[in-house]
């Protein structure tokens, strides 16, 4: 399946049926009065967010959505059959944003969730709603109001708690291929990674997610390579897997493009928990090791962690580290979530 996370989308409600204008005419009734029916409400355009979904893939061959009109109202006091809802099922995680997409309209995070894109238009009054003492032979009635219709975009951020980041060949694929399912490109070519991968990591028996982007370079946030079209799939993680290739010549210099592109990117993603981890230590010797690793720490003011993805060496600790975070994370959102309790007399 291939991977798509912005879509434009055009929506439109149905119309409301028209009310009738009709008198009753029986056999043996004098006085039959009017009995025209209401016309039926339009269709309404929902979104929904859905479970088995991890792209937008569905609305790049559809992307005109409307909805069903009312039918008009008959006489004998029948009322016109309401049209028929659309429902746009996109994969949990998903915003919608206006045509100018900067105003987000909903934010469906959660599977289950759904929100209201586009009301369809009430339905006409038939000439029996204007029946008056002083009119008994009404013989008008009213249009059914016009339905909605908008210009949307969905763009989709992936749900997952752990999001890697890392220059091209940092060795994240390697390390979402050895942790999990998860079955990435991996090459010793830059740039394997066209698109987001989500793997389910396990330990000490918790699962979590791991979302891997493509690798940033130097001026990603101008456009360079894949740019930062990606970050936004790592925006909603609990923290951030911040791998340094340790073979490179300067480990300190690889940090601070990724740091100063989260930077540039803007948002709260830079200050978001980051685990800071020296990767390949399999191809250094401990000498390497210890200095890469000091010379890292100093530049990124906290402890860093090492492994080898190929090898599997330090992937438990890593792991336990990522787990500690999430579940911190995890109790402020539980406790934010919670409500006061009220006062009891």
């Amino acid at each position: 399946m291939k991977f798509l996370d912005l879509a434009k989308v055009y929506i439109r409600s149905g119309g409301g049926g028209g009310g009738c204008v009709s008198f009753r005419r029986e056999k043996f009734v004098e006085f039959g009065g009017p009995d025209g029916g209401d016309g039926g409400r339009g269709g309404d355009v929902w979104a929904e967010a859905v479970d088995g979904l991890n792209t937008l893939i569905d609305f790049r061959y559809q992307q005109h959505f409307f909805a069903k009109n009312g039918q008009p109202g008959m006489g004998r006091q029948r009322t016109g059959k309401d049209g028929d809802d659309i429902i746009l099922r996109v994969p949990a995680g998903t915003e919608i944003l206006e045509e100018d997409q900067e105003t987000v309209v909903a934010d469906l995070t959660e599977v289950g969730q759904r929100f209201l894109l586009a009301k369809g238009g009430n339905g006409g009054w038939g000439n029996l709603h204007f029946k008056t003492a002083t009119n008994q032979a009404p013989r008008r009635a009213n249009a059914g109001q016009e339905g909605v219709e908008r210009t949307l975009w969905l763009r989709l951020k992936l749900i997952a708690d752990v999001g890697l980041l890392g220059l091209p060949n940092a060795g994240k694929s390697t390390f979402l291929a050895a942790t999990s399912n998860a079955r990435p490109k991996i090459a010793d070519y830059p740039f394997t990674t066209l698109h987001p991968n989500l793997g389910v990591v396990g330990v000490d028996n918790a699962e979590f997610v791991v979302a891997d982007i493509p690798g940033l370079i130097e001026g990603a946030h101008e456009g360079r390579g894949l740019g930062d079209l990606f970050l936004g799939h790592v925006e909603r993680c609990a923290v951030l897997l911040h791998l340094i290739d340790g073979t490179a010549d300067d480990v300190v210099a690889d940090h601070d493009t990724i740091i100063g592109e989260l930077e540039a990117y803007g948002g709260d993603l830079a200050d978001k928990p980051r685990l800071t981890v020296l990767n390949k230590i399999d191809a250094l010797t401990d000498e390497e090791i210890a200095e890469k690793r000091a010379a890292l720490e100093e530049a990124s003011d906290g402890s860093v962690m090492t492994m080898s993805g190929v090898a599997r060496t330090g992937l438990i600790e890593v792991l336990r580290a990522l787990r500690s975070h999430i579940d911190k994370d995890r109790l402020r959102m539980r406790e934010g979530r919670e409500e006061p309790q009220k006062w009891q007399p």
